[in-house]
């Protein structure tokens, strides 16, 4: 059985339950995972259906790595995307190091409460936005759209054909995009630090806002990775995991149930069930239908096996 170390214990007690106890059986007496689409944790690449007939366990592989859609959509990862990848990275990485020293330099006791207030408000603003960019690229256009497409939705659609491809991809592909996202601001903060000597005193609280903001929205895809590798995870990850810093695995696998349309954020995973509560996204998508009268095409959904949610249909009439 291969699970992530970090739940190993739990899983491997959970496993001794009777297989039948999570399935439903149908006519033809076959038990079937009630979370249908869902990763299973006994399979690390996701790809498999588990059910029982005539009393023997066997799964079905449904796509992964050998699926014809995840071919086509790797042939539009090229060169020109991974220079920008390692730029991405490298400024990215030298901004978080020069805004970090700079800060640890400056910090004053008084200061801890408002410094601690506006750490977790920017790690919730990171999970907000994971949630927002993920629900955008899930939600609407097509791997076909000029410039964004191949590069930003392409890995979104790839991702729900082939979960755990995420994996595979190095440390470059996989936080290239979100590297590139706070570097503006990182840069503008770095400026502003280094040239205005009463910067930091009159806004201190903005500051570690945007700078804490700006490391969880350059880790979300990494944490995200984490999220979706089932072994060989360092134990500072599983803490941070247990504890829900960071994304866990079981909390993303409510993401992965077809049709793939809850559990949006994937920094910490905070915000995931209060927004499905409020019924936000479905909200989203009503304002965004009725607002600019664009729907979702069928086809753009073709790559993750996508389905329009029920909210936007009913936007249409």
């Amino acid at each position: 059985m291969v699970v992530s170390d970090c739940n190993r214990e739990e899983e491997e007690e959970k496993h001794h339950v009777d297989v039948v106890g999570v399935g439903e059986v149908n006519v033809n007496g076959v038990v079937k995972n009630r979370l249908g689409e869902q990763m299973l944790e006994e399979d690390p690449n996701g790809n498999s259906e588990t059910s029982v007939r005539n009393g023997e366990i066997s799964t079905t592989v449904r796509w992964g790595p050998n699926h014809s859609g995840v071919k086509q959509l790797k042939l539009l990862y090229g060169t020109g995307k991974r220079v920008q990848e390692i730029v991405s990275i490298v400024f990215c990485t030298t901004l978080l190091i020069l805004n970090g020293a700079t800060l640890i330099s400056r910090v004053e006791i008084a200061h801890l409460p408002t410094i601690l207030v506006a750490v977790f408000f920017g790690i919730v603003a990171a999970d907000f936005l994971s949630g927002l960019v993920h629900w955008g690229a899930d939600t609407w256009g097509s791997v076909d759209l000029p410039l964004f497409g191949a590069a930003f939705i392409r890995p979104f659609r790839e991702h729900h054909i082939d979960p755990t491809s995420i994996t595979r991809h190095d440390f470059i592909e996989t936080n290239g995009d979100n590297f590139m996202l706070p570097t503006i601001p990182l840069l503008y903060l770095y400026y502003k630090l280094i040239t205005n000597e009463g910067f930091y005193a009159q806004n201190v609280g903005g500051i570690y806002f945007t700078f804490l903001l700006a490391i969880f929205v350059a880790m979300t895809n990494q944490i995200h990775k984490w999220s979706h590798t089932y072994f060989g995870l360092p134990g500072w990850v599983c803490f941070l995991q247990k504890y829900r810093v960071i994304l866990p695995t079981k909390l993303h696998r409510i993401h992965h149930i077809s049709p793939h349309q809850t559990y949006y954020c994937i920094t910490t995973g905070w915000l995931n069930w209060p927004l499905e509560k409020l019924g936000f996204w479905r909200l989203l998508e009503c304002w965004v239908s009725r607002s600019t009268g664009y729907q979702p095409r069928e086809d753009d959904f073709k790559w993750a096996h996508h389905t329009v949610s029920h909210c936007t249909k009913s936007c249409r009439n």
